[in-house]
């Protein structure tokens, strides 16, 4: 296409972005929904505008699915005000590990047994499927403070912690398929894919975020430097905690996401001084509003690509995965153990709305580029994009009538 056709293209969509989160809230749809319907139409399989081939792009699509996850798990750690001495981040952790093991467990079981497909395949396939995705559970999501809803909170925590801790259980397939070393008796992927992948990420993002917030709150306050261009530091912090964590082999997206969550606790940590704290929430809000504007961006381009990807697809033979997939995430949640701390109406809304969406993405587009045999990966890519479309529409249907369901039960 032409420069001007483009032009053209992108600007509709920016509007129609606009345009879809004031109006269709009196609808029974999503923007993701709107936005994946426009990526099928804009894609191979109608207009042919928009070309992303998970098969011939692997790495550019792959970088494209990366920064957005980025920019969604640092705007997801800004959201989250709560203490981490709280309960609540208990119940995230046990979801994001405990129900995403279940969760990849049910569904390599699925893949060896129904699917025929080799263990390290099934097993990469249940690790692509199992993270849950903070930016499309937006509507469910925290607002930024120490008293957020427990619905929002326990969901948001649990995406952007399990858009990370994915990650060990996809290079555990794609070893048992020859495409990664794991050690002699999975050495090295209990000592560095697993515990210094979480832990590390965890540290380096966190200490970036600290050092960071504070050295700022403190120039400002202080000698009145450093004022002003928010937006960079925000993008800055993104840039060296995912490369500073990604260079010492650890998760670059564990590490993005402590850098939103401790920055954004600066505000409580830079001392009583009224001036130190305005500083330090005039910087949190600006960054905070950026980002989340970054999020919605990056939540159009991935739908849209999804929509565009469904293009050079088949619907899968074996359809049943599909809804099956869904399914599992009750059974995954009951699998983390007892949530007495939640409503029976929370408990009900958490385990249905596990949304796959950027995580599974990346992950699928990763998992292609290590070299998977061309069966293997037209099975996962097949399967992936359609489980996630079918998590987009049926969570986005049901998203609306569920939440007057759970406020009118919250308010009794």
């Amino acid at each position: 296409m032409t420069f001007a056709l483009w032009a053209l293209v992108i600007g509709t969509l920016m509007v129609t972005m606009v345009v879809a989160g004031t109006m269709l809230g009196q609808l029974a749809l999503t923007s993701a929904m709107v936005y994946l319907a426009l990526g099928w139409l804009l894609g191979p399989a109608v207009a042919d505008v928009l070309r992303p081939n998970p098969f011939g792009a692997t790495a550019l699509l792959e970088t494209g699915a990366e920064v957005a996850l980025i920019i969604s798990l640092f705007a997801v750690g800004m959201q989250l005000g709560i203490p981490l001495g709280d309960r609540r981040w208990w119940l995230s952790a046990r979801l994001a590990l405990l129900s995403m093991t279940a969760m990849v467990a049910m569904a390599a079981a699925i893949g060896v047994w129904w699917l025929h497909l080799p263990l390290g395949a099934a097993v990469l396939l249940g690790a692509i499927l199992a993270p849950t995705d903070p930016v499309l559970a937006s509507g469910m999501r925290s607002q930024a403070g120490t008293q957020p809803d427990p619905l929002g909170f326990t969901l948001g925590a649990e995406g952007g912690l399990n858009d990370a801790t994915a990650f060990p259980f996809v290079v555990l397939g794609l070893g048992w398929l020859g495409l990664h070393d794991l050690g002699p008796g999975l050495l090295h992927w209990w000592a560095i894919d697993l515990v210094w992948t979480c832990l590390g990420g965890v540290a380096i993002g966190a200490a970036l975020g600290v050092a960071t917030g504070r050295l700022v709150v403190h120039l400002r306050s202080t000698y009145r430097q450093a004022l002003g261009l928010d937006v960079f530091i925000g993008l800055g912090l993104i840039g060296m905690a995912y490369g500073a964590a990604s260079v010492c082999a650890a998760s670059g997206f564990l590490a993005v996401f402590a850098a939103g969550l401790a920055l954004q606790r600066i505000r409580g940590r830079t001392g009583s001084a009224a001036r130190q704290e305005r500083m330090a929430g005039e910087m949190q809000d600006s960054v905070q509003a950026f980002n989340e504007q970054l999020e919605k961006v990056a939540e159009l381009a991935l739908v849209l690509m999804v929509g565009a990807m469904l293009g050079y697809t088949q619907p899968p033979s074996a359809w049943w995965f599909v809804p099956l997939a869904l399914l599992l995430r009750p059974l995954s949640v009951l699998a983390s153990g007892p949530l007495g701390m939640l409503s029976a109406p929370q408990r009900t809304m958490i385990s249905w709305f596990g949304i796959r969406g950027i995580g599974s993405v990346y992950y699928m587009l990763y998992a292609v580029r290590q070299g998977l045999a061309p069966d293997v990966a037209a099975t996962l890519v097949t399967l992936t994009l359609w489980t996630v479309a079918a998590s987009i529409v049926v969570h986005g249907l049901t998203a609306g009538p569920l939440m007057k369901w759970y406020v009118a039960q919250e308010r009794v």
